[in-house]
């Protein structure tokens, strides 16, 4: 058994294998759940044949997840057979290690069944709970998003790096908001008023895992989101820090994977988005 932290970077070929592996499968779901659109939509009951199902207070989920996590499972377990595994799906059993894989499948499985294409595959390696290595790979513009600590972030190949904007108020941000529809909801969507009113625009994509890509390369200036799991952050919080940028909690205290509320920016906001979030959001 290897008891020594491996380099994030020599991780990344097998990881990036494993996650346009998983986006092939998502690809082929995607042509059939198009062929059903046009014929009528999800709700019909040719829509069983991609296993449509509701997870309580936690959306839906598909066999393209399923077999998706399936697929990154086995790739990985080739690339560190040592690691254990941590998926949203819990194809494998979930296991604890200094090692880990941190796998969602699929993230954003709601715009994948209703044909909105944001929606990814999110991989990371964890080692002593921290990321050491990150892929995010978007199936639909076949963009892959790679990250390892201390070697910096890149997109297909070229260097990322966050964006240069200095203020709200010429800031364009995302977050998202929890499926649960009570007191909660309404509070994060206080915070998302009370921030359209002052950033230049704010976007709900739904998928978290994008959102910090998209936040990596400069596209949004911030992003903020609570009660999400560790897969759905994991591998977009190191490629937000590895492009330049600042991960941290609501209270502006470092991530921690397991608990996850995340405040993630260029660095030159971070501050001004802490402030500007509602104290009421830290606590349930």
């Amino acid at each position: 058994m290897r008891t020594s932290p491996p380099q994030g970077s020599t991780l990344l070929p097998g990881m990036i294998r494993a996650a346009h592996a998983a986006g092939r499968i998502q690809r082929k779901y995607w042509a059939q759940m198009e062929k059903l659109r046009t014929r009528g939509g999800t709700n019909s009951k040719e829509s069983k044949k991609i296993g449509i199902r509701e997870k309580p207070e936690a959306g839906l989920v598909t066999l393209a997840d399923i077999e998706s996590e399936k697929i990154c499972v086995k790739l990985l377990k080739k690339v560190r057979p040592d690691f254990s595994f941590l998926t949203e799906e819990k194809t494998i059993a979930q296991t604890e290690g200094r090692g880990r894989w941190v796998i969602d499948p699929l993230d954003g499985t709601t715009n994948f069944v209703h044909g909105f294409p944001m929606f990814c595959v999110s991989l990371a390696a964890v080692w002593d709970g921290l990321v050491i290595a990150g892929v995010i790979y978007h199936p639909i513009l076949k963009d892959t998003y790679s990250a390892a600590r201390g070697k910096g972030a890149k997109l297909n190949g070229k260097k990322l790096h966050v964006s240069h904007t200095s203020t709200l108020e010429d800031s364009l941000l995302t977050t998202g908001f929890t499926y649960r529809k009570n007191a909660l909801l309404h509070m994060e969507m206080q915070a998302f008023e009370e921030l359209s009113h002052v950033a230049r625009a704010v976007r709900r994509p739904g998928s978290a895992a994008l959102d910090l890509a998209y936040t990596a390369r400069g596209v949004f200036d911030g992003f903020w989101e609570r009660n999400l799991a560790a897969w759905d952050i994991a591998a977009g919080s190191l490629l937000v820090s590895e492009a330049g940028g600042k991960v941290t909690d609501f209270k502006g205290d470092p991530l921690v994977l397991d608990q996850p509320a995340i405040v993630a920016t260029n660095g030159r906001l971070h501050e001004s988005l802490l402030n500007a979030i509602s104290v009421d959001l830290i606590d349930d």
